[in-house]
């Protein structure tokens, strides 16, 4: 066992949420445990995560998305009230962090993207650095998709997982940029540093014109399914660290 304190400060030097303008508080963001033992990883402190954390019975949860938002009602009620209710009867602590859970470059959510898409990324763009941008990496270094077609069908297999792809170009997808979420807004910054292809989880309806005007192809791949790598590195690389048990449990989202 760890003291609480102890186990957010590793988290905080870690993923330094200081550096970060977010949307949300970064941290600990529910009080449990003083002592720490197990730590279960997810995406989402959803109430299906909170139960299925309970029966393994740990006593911490870190995940990208917690519970409070900038600009949300302030009210404990209905869905807040019963997740609220499940962390304080059963004393869980409950760690979130949003945008440096992201740009970790190492174990965030857009390295661990990256890594399981085969990418290795020579820069960062757009706001806070957040995107990753660089090219598919193979046994004799840098090689690219023969289309985006193909780049997608890659996508699609390693999510497990259909993607929707606009603007179909048959050109060699060679600079791929990427950034995991809802990080549409982000494709006008790719196009700019020379992206053939980007790689989100969103697509909103501006995008499918300015991917076909612009001539860059735009992956959307599933908000929840970009976003399942970043949590349990972190929460592995940590609980390693300070030699906690750890367990990631993935609750299915189609989003």
């Amino acid at each position: 066992m760890i003291d609480r304190q102890h186990l957010l400060q590793t988290f905080d030097a870690l993923l330094q949420p200081e550096r970060f303008r977010d949307y949300g508080p970064n941290g600990l963001q529910v009080e449990g445990a003083a002592q720490v033992r197990k730590i279960v990883s997810g995406v989402t402190a959803s109430r299906a995560l909170i139960e299925a954390a309970i029966a393994v019975q740990a006593d911490t949860i870190f995940v990208h998305h917690g519970l409070f938002w900038r600009g949300q009602d302030g009210r404990v009620t209905g869905w807040m009230k019963q997740r609220l209710a499940l962390l304080l009867a059963h004393d869980i602590n409950l760690f979130a962090y949003h945008l440096p859970l992201d740009a970790h470059p190492e174990l965030g959510n857009n390295a661990q993207l990256g890594l399981a898409l085969g990418l290795s990324a020579s820069a960062r763009f757009g706001e806070q650095d957040l995107g990753f941008i660089g090219a598919r990496t193979g046994d004799q270094g840098e090689a690219s998709f023969s289309s985006a077609s193909v780049l997608a069908l890659h996508v699609e297999k390693v999510l497990n997982r259909p993607v929707t792809l606009v603007n179909k170009t048959q050109a060699a997808i060679k600079k791929i940029a990427w950034c995991t979420g809802g990080a549409q807004s982000y494709f006008e910054a790719a196009i700019a540093a020379g992206a053939d292809a980007f790689i989100t989880g969103e697509i909103s309806e501006p995008q499918a014109h300015l991917a076909r005007e612009c001539g860059v192809a735009f992956i959307a791949c599933g908000h929840h399914a970009s976003e399942r790598y970043g949590a349990p590195a972190v929460a592995a690389h940590v609980a390693a660290q300070l030699g906690l048990a750890h367990e990631f449990i993935e609750i299915d989202n189609p989003a």
